[in-house]
């Protein structure tokens, strides 16, 4: 009976071994595929913020909330199991699919900046639609949230897309345990500094309001911060879009054994990491800055065939 028990507590002592190293897998494999998709991540959480902004402050975090909730269900419902069947069955298509969304990533950006141009010199409309002023308070917010949705499907496929390719040669239960744990994770870090950011004029305000007199300035210095944070946020994200989908085409066509550009962006990165003291950041600048140059190319030609094909329609 005792052999019995202990051969028993030997059996329950090997499984929470097993289980111990699965986890401690799971959290390897999740934090190398996180920290791959770190780019993405920062463009997201960048983008986000101006889906919740003009809205009185208490529907702003209402509606990061229900934009949360869409990422979520992006995430497991569709893009999750979809990560799944491809590793499964068509492990050939990650690559390709991850340069079709690098190429939008840059088509997006390339877009963002010749809009932004097109503010500055004069060549573009800044008063709303007329189907914009249509809208109630309520349409509005249903149309900024879905519109924020959407976005987020494919910055958020570009992150499984991403995750995937990182732990493509572990176990399939790893695989599944390891997007699990970055969907979770990445979605309530990107909401939760969304959150954050939308609140921070009130926050400001709050504090503008106190007695004490460093309190009030801070609080003041707060408010006046937050058009300048929102324009840095913006110009982040757009440049995030770039080296990101830059890089993931670049990363793209080594897979392919395209190898001239790759090897020559990675040239210039390694030159760039002789310089004294600064080695290490100045190599990966010069890849970020090589990947968004071929972003911009792309996007700009992408621009230029989507125009094409409009015009073509009128």
């Amino acid at each position: 009976m005792a052999s019995g028990l202990a051969a028993l507590l030997d059996d329950v002592a090997a499984i929470a071994k097993m289980a111990a190293a699965s986890l401690d897998d799971v959290t390897a494999a999740a934090g190398k595929a996180g920290s791959k998709a770190i780019g993405v991540v920062v463009d997201d959480a960048a983008v986000t913020p101006g889906y919740a902004m003009g809205f009185t402050p208490e529907r702003e975090l209402p509606i990061v909330w229900k934009i949360a909730k869409g990422s979520l269900r992006n995430k497991f419902l569709f893009l999750l199991p979809g990560a799944l069947l491809l590793s499964a069955f068509a492990p050939w298509a990650v690559t390709p699919i991850l340069m079709l969304g690098g190429a939008y990533l840059c088509f997006e950006a390339t877009e963002k900046i010749i809009e932004a141009i097109a503010r500055v010199t004069g060549k573009v409309d800044k008063t709303p639609h007329v189907e914009e002023l249509a809208l109630s308070s309520a349409e509005m917010e249903a149309h900024k949230i879905s519109g924020a949705i959407r976005t987020d499907l494919i910055l958020s496929g570009e992150i499984m897309a991403i995750a995937l390719a990182t732990v493509a040669d572990r176990p399939f239960a790893i695989q599944a345990a390891a997007l699990v744990v970055v969907s979770f994770f990445i979605t309530v870090a990107v909401y939760g500094v969304v959150g954050l950011i939308v609140k921070m004029d009130d926050v400001g305000v709050h504090l503008a309001q106190r007695s004490s007199a460093a309190t009030a300035s801070f609080g003041r210095g707060l408010v006046k911060s937050m058009p300048h944070l929102l324009k840095t946020l913006s110009f982040v994200g757009t440049a995030a879009m770039l080296w990101v989908g830059g890089g993931i085409i670049v990363h793209g066509l080594e897979h392919f054994h395209l190898n001239a550009l790759p090897h020559f962006i990675h040239h210039l990165s390694e030159l760039a990491g002789h310089t004294p003291a600064l080695g290490g950041v100045a190599s990966w600048l010069t890849f970020a800055a090589g990947s968004a140059v071929v972003g911009l190319i792309i996007g700009g030609v992408i621009v230029a065939l989507v125009h094409m094909v409009s015009k073509g329609k009128h």
